[in-house]
């Protein structure tokens, strides 16, 4: 295969960097979305967002025919659920938020006030018995300290019930690796803006208007697709999330399939997949040397694939993957070439699309 030009970028790194690090929880993504819109101005001609915080980009407005490439903002996190007397913090989920990862954590919570610091408690190893069975984190067991003294020095702090609590581990690299945390799906976020980039740098004219669209409150039922998706009502639509990488130890091939990070983006067959914007996708992947991996979902592939695909009367949708390591931890990692694949198999995607273009089977 022949040597591709590096897509991203040391200004795209440095974007990356800073929207990884900004806090962006589900029904909380205002500030992430702001520095999104910022990174992405020079390349759109126009904006639409919505009351809960969904953004769409447009290039080339006023269009009859629309396609939308599309990622979710938001990331997973807590809410302060309960204050113990002594000043302890308990927690409910905000989206899927994994309770074994949570004991000795850091953690930013957000309040009017400001950002207060606090961990995630749990009982020392010295307390915990041989031969009695091991505690195991639980929702109901998981406690945030703050270093207060009680109830009343911590509502003086700022923090009460419903404050949102997101970890605060950083961005960094590891040799071919970007790691982080909600690398779900701010990846995906990046990589729409970057085939934005690339569409004007190349001075490509596109005869449609393109919506790239990032859109909140995926983690916690596919909220903001189905808003802008009702509201858009793209033509057609192509999705970017993550899905896993199951090469990795304790993963069974058998069950979640057989995806690696570092050997392209991941194509899915799945009902709410159309076939034929699906091929349009692995033909164009095959033209351009685009290395790609595919999948299958049986019933719903459980990203905003599925809120467009099923929207109104229907919209032409499909599912492009970035294979990613440990979903919904601190440290999650996508291999730098895969990043590259995704946007340019998107690019070029866009590229074959042509105005009034149907995609119907019959």
């Amino acid at each position: 295969m022949a040597k591709k030009k590096t897509v991203v970028n040391q200004k795209s790194l440095k974007f990356l960097e800073a929207y990884i690090n900004n806090p962006s929880p589900t029904s909380f993504e205002e500030a992430g979305q702001k520095l999104w819109m910022e990174y992405i101005k020079p390349y759109a001609d126009d904006f639409i967002i919505d009351d809960y915080g969904s953004v769409a980009a447009v290039v080339n407005p006023g269009q009859e025919y629309k396609v939308a490439i599309e990622a979710h903002a938001d990331e997973i996190s807590w809410y302060v659920h309960y204050i113990t007397d002594d000043g302890f913090l308990y927690v409910i989920r905000n989206g899927g938020s994994d309770h074994m990862i949570a004991p000795s954590k850091r953690v930013n919570i957000y309040t009017k006030k400001g950002v207060v610091k606090g961990v995630f408690g749990w009982p020392a190893i010295h307390m915990r018995k041989p031969g009695k069975e091991e505690p195991v984190p639980k929702v109901d067991n998981l406690f945030i300290d703050i270093g207060a003294k009680n109830k009343e020095e911590v509502e003086k702090m700022g923090v009460h019930v419903g404050c949102v609590v997101v970890y605060e581990d950083p961005f960094m690299r590891l040799n071919d690796f970007y790691v982080g945390r909600a690398l779900d799906n701010r990846a995906g976020g990046f990589m729409i803006a970057e085939v934005a980039r690339l569409l004007k740098e190349s001075k490509t004219k596109l005869p449609y208007t393109l919506y790239i669209v990032n859109s909140v409150q995926e983690e916690v039922g596919l909220n903001g697709a189905k808003l802008m998706g009702y509201r858009l009502y793209p033509d057609v639509a192509i999705v970017t999330d993550v899905c896993h990488d199951t090469n990795t130890p304790m993963v069974d091939k058998k069950v979640e399939g057989d995806f690696k990070a570092g050997k392209g983006p991941v194509v899915t067959y799945a009902p709410a997949v159309q076939n034929k914007l699906r091929e349009l996708i692995l033909d164009t992947a095959g033209e351009k040397e685009i290395p790609v991996q595919r999948s299958a979902s049986s019933r719903f592939t459980g990203t905003d694939t599925d809120a467009f695909a099923y929207n109104r009367a229907g919209i032409p949708s499909a599912l492009i993957s970035l294979p990613l390591r440990y979903m919904h931890t601190t440290v999650e990692m996508v291999h730098k070439e895969d990043v590259d694949h995704v946007i340019r198999l998107i690019f070029e995607t866009l590229k074959k699309i042509k105005a009034g273009q149907s995609f119907k089977y019959f």
